[in-house]
């Protein structure tokens, strides 16, 4: 049966709830440093202190359709079937209902919502082993609902088990998949190579413990069904990149390109890049907790999709910020407004950083492909002469990391993506080589620091000074988010024993407020985000936004500190290296310091 996105995400929720569910609506894309993840990768990762025990605010049963991004594929989008955002329609039940209702309400949702014929329907159960007995009472309810039983097959832990590896004391459990014949046409499809997967019901019933796995007296069921593999199913389409999600999209890159998807294999490969990774840009930009393009962290994963995205647009021969700002309109204003009504609202501002980030790149791009292409025949000019004085000679073929990593630090090249460019030409890279370059620049950067070239109202530069002084970066953001952007600070004093921060407001600050900075700055600690030093020129400081006063005591180069998107600023260090290294941070003082100056003091616990 043909269907909409749109359909599709209110039909499962609608179902859900008729079944007595709370929708609960998406969290934000970005990891929030509980879970240990970089950005959200699966539906029940937001429900985890949930599933875990917590009390839900809004009940026991549970749904909603929650965006998620994976990026550990960026390389093999491209083809059909790989994307680096998707959705996944979920639901749940926190101690409530088990096995018997959930089976049969999936059973009901594909036959009766979906129109899939039952007696096609294949599913999966845990076949057993030495920690837990094979699960004959899902496979019984199945054969109950009407499914053959030689349409249900009973496979190993790796397949058919879910738990938290290197976890203790967490829910695990079987669970339950469902297939359908690719092709339903098929009159004697064999599993599961004719079969294709279409969503998972987990039964988390067990406890793990040292000793092996224990019953858990609340169970709890997590499902999870890929909205945009179920699309592709429901319209008997073989090419994600045909459901409607993207095929507005494609249509404006073809208007723009004057190339057909269907009908140039290399056009259609790019065309599926720039429109995935532009997607996932809108996302990640227009997020509540939106970020953008950096060189750490989630910053970091960006970047390499935008620069990745525009090198396909030079490849599809278009300008490639007017390309995605056009790309980005069509999935703001016809695909996701409505689901996400944040994107509408912050469209202008999404489309005006991925104008500027693509204006970067290519300032800077022209030179580095030069630069690349000179590594390149370097390494062939090499190979072509000793060729010729010893026959046995066996070709270099790998880009040195010195050189890579001149790319990445001169040229904003992603890593990636000169092993990308590398492997389009027949070479690799060597990535120990690059790590060592980089660790050996960030050495001599905190070299220099120590030396004393600056000191940023230190006292001394012992470690835990070192640490309060990192804190002044993470209070300095803290209290621009909490109070205003406009607050910076006027001065600041570090000893081994505390921080003393001056900054600029009119009023003393109401407890909600310490409060609500402390926690920032701790939530920011907890996220153990790298603290990135780079020396870059004063144009390009103001470009990306680094704090600082721009005036004439700086020179042509400055150095800056990055923590993540949250905190950018020209300063002389010395700071640590990852915020996780500064313990717990808390305001002890809030208090006037002069007219219109406020002064915090605060330790490191």
């Amino acid at each position: 049966m043909a269907i909409t996105s749109k359909r599709l995400r209110e039909s499962w929720l609608k179902f859900y709830e008729s079944k007595g569910h709370v929708n609960v609506g998406a969290v934000s894309l970005i990891g929030d440093g509980t879970t240990g993840v970089m950005f959200n990768v699966a539906g029940m990762q937001p429900l985890m202190p949930y599933l875990l025990g917590k009390p839900h605010p809004l009940g026991k049963r549970l749904c909603n359709v929650q965006g998620c991004v994976r990026t550990v594929d960026i390389e093999s989008v491209g083809d059909e079937s790989h994307f680096t955002f998707f959705e996944m329609m979920g639901n749940w039940s926190l101690g409530d209902y088990f096995k018997k209702e959930k089976t049969a309400w999936t059973y009901e949702l594909l036959t009766k919502v979906y129109g899939l014929d039952g007696k096609k329907l294949c599913s999966t159960v845990f076949e057993g082993n030495e920690s837990a007995p094979r699960d004959e009472e899902t496979a019984s309810l199945l054969k109950g609902l009407g499914i053959a039983e030689d349409h249900i097959f009973y496979l190993p832990k790796s397949d058919n088990w879910w738990e938290l590896e290197g976890t203790v004391g967490t829910p695990c459990g079987p669970d339950n998949e469902w297939f359908y014949p690719i092709d339903p046409e098929n009159p004697a499809p064999v599993f599961p190579d004719d079969y294709v997967e279409i969503g998972n019901d987990v039964y988390m019933q067990y406890r793990k413990t040292e000793e092996g796995y224990v019953p858990l007296e609340n169970k709890n069921v997590d499902t999870g069904f890929g909205l945009d593999r179920m699309l592709l199913f429901l319209n008997g389409l073989n090419d994600g990149y045909k459901t409607d999600l993207f095929a507005g999209a494609i249509a404006k890159l073809e208007s723009l390109t004057g190339k057909k998807y269907d009908a140039d294999d290399g056009a259609r490969k790019a065309m599926r890049i720039v429109a995935d990774h532009v997607r996932t840009t809108v996302m990640l930009i227009g997020d509540v907790n939106g970020i953008l393009p950096s060189n750490t962290g989630a910053g970091y994963i960006l970047r390499r999709l935008m620069r990745r995205a525009i090198r396909y647009c030079r490849q599809l021969g278009v300008h490639p910020g007017e390309t995605m700002k056009e790309v980005a309109a069509e999935f703001i204003d016809e695909v996701y407004g409505e689901a996400y009504p944040l994107l509408v609202e912050k469209k202008a501002y999404i489309l005006e950083e991925i104008a500027k980030e693509a204006e970067r790149f290519e300032a800077m791009l022209e030179k580095g492909m030069a630069e690349f292409e000179k590594c390149v025949a370097g390494i062939e000019r090499k190979n072509a002469f000793m060729a010729q004085k010893d026959p046995a000679y066996v070709k270099e073929t790998t880009i040195g990391g010195k050189q890579a990593f001149r790319l990445y630090d001169t040229y904003g090249f992603p890593i990636e993506f000169t092993t990308e460019l590398a492997e389009e030409r027949g070479y690799g890279v060597d990535r120990a080589g690059f790590d060592e370059a980089f660790r050996e620049h960030q050495e001599k950067s905190r070299g220099d620091l120590k030396a004393g070239e600056a000191k940023g109202g230190l006292e001394s530069h012992s470690e835990q000074a070192v640490k309060y002084h990192t804190a002044t970066h993470l209070l300095n953001a803290a209290l621009k988010a909490v109070l205003s952007p406009e607050v910076n600070q006027k001065g600041s004093n570090i000893t081994d024993e505390r921080m003393r921060f001056d900054f600029n407001f009119s009023r003393a600050m109401t407890p909600e407020e310490v409060k609500a900075v402390e926690d920032l700055v701790n939530e920011k600690i907890r996220e153990d985000i790298p603290v990135v030093y780079k020396e870059m020129s004063l144009e390009e400081a103001r470009a990306e936004h680094f704090v600082g006063v721009f005036d004439s005591k700086y020179g042509d180069v400055v150095k800056t500190y990055s923590i993540g998107e949250f905190s950018k600023e020209m300063c002389g260090g010395p700071h640590v290296t990852r915020t996780g290294e500064l313990g717990h941070f808390k305001i002890v003082k809030e208090q006037s310091s002069s007219a219109g100056v406020r002064r915090i003091k605060a330790i490191l616990e």
